[in-house]
């Protein structure tokens, strides 16, 4: 498969990444506090036992996003002032991801922003859907990336501000959910200036991407450094990311076919490159 081929299939064809790590569990303590932090300053939680109860009940709908989405706006329906709302738009946007539905993650998206302007996360899934998929013959093409651009660098400048957790969230979690954000913002980044071809700016942000969250790989990503280098034509360093992917991926997945058929094409562009060794055949 052509180069740009690939590209275009691996930049179009596949979900929104990876939903990020647990972090908008239920607030730890089962007293509700009398008075909440500012959003996007702080751990937030409850202000009254009943807020708590509510939260608790509608957070428990993830495994359904239609039903996460409702019970959210049953619940800012009935606690309007509640900071609580982020959290349950959150969870509504987490589940429609989930479901691979771009639309809907996109309408919960900006009704977090809607509620905490600064919010990171929806900044970051708002800028995801814009960036994955806008196509060309959009109307509102430029206008769009342009829109997820400016989310993504945003989203960048207040993690450390603007990120809001649950009451009881660990420093652990809070600095691992950071980082989190912090690789989805190069991510998007990445594909924005490859799309551009601007693809030494793309290889820059697609490192910075797993940089920022080396614990968890995203075999997208890695992929997507690999395209970014051959374009540059540096052949031997998209090769190791390319097997790279192809660690990271089960063979005849969506990702996973794509890393072979990218790691296959740079076997043949770099001289001496070891073949990779036939699997093993199935026991009888």
């Amino acid at each position: 498969m052509k180069l740009r081929t690939l590209a275009v299939m691996l930049l179009t064809g596949l979900a929104v990444a990876q939903a990020p790590p647990a972090s908008s569990q239920p607030p730890a303590s089962t007293a509700p506090s009398t008075t909440a932090e500012p959003q996007g300053k702080g751990p937030i939680q409850a202000k009254t036992q009943a807020e708590y109860d509510a939260y608790g009940v509608a957070h428990a709908k993830t495994e359904n996003a239609t039903e996460m989405e409702q019970a959210a706006a049953d619940f800012a329906t009935k606690f309007p002032d509640s900071d609580l709302r982020v959290l349950l738009y959150r969870d509504a946007m987490h589940a429609y991801q989930r479901d691979n539905n771009a639309d809907k993650m996109l309408e919960m998206g900006r009704q977090v922003l809607k509620l905490a302007p600064d919010d990171p996360e929806a900044m970051l899934g708002v800028a995801e859907v814009l960036t994955e998929r806008t196509k060309d013959t959009d109307l509102d093409k430029d206008q769009r990336l342009q829109e997820a651009e400016k989310l993504a660098k945003h989203a960048l400048e207040t993690i450390d501000t603007g990120t809001v957790v649950p009451a009881g969230t660990s420093a652990e979690r809070l600095e691992a959910y950071k980082n989190f954000l912090r690789s989805n913002a190069y991510s998007i980044i990445g594909t924005q200036e490859y799309n551009k071809d601007n693809y030494k700016d793309a290889e820059e942000a697609f490192r910075k991407s797993i940089d920022a969250y080396p614990s968890q790989l995203d075999p997208i990503v890695v992929l997507r450094l690999a395209l970014a280098l051959d374009q540059q034509k540096k052949y031997d360093e998209a090769l190791k990311e390319a097997n790279h992917a192809v660690e990271l991926t089960e063979e005849g997945t969506t990702v996973g076919t794509y890393a072979r058929q990218e790691r296959d094409r740079l076997l043949i562009l770099v001289p001496g490159a070891q073949k990779p060794a036939p699997p093993a055949p199935a026991k009888k």
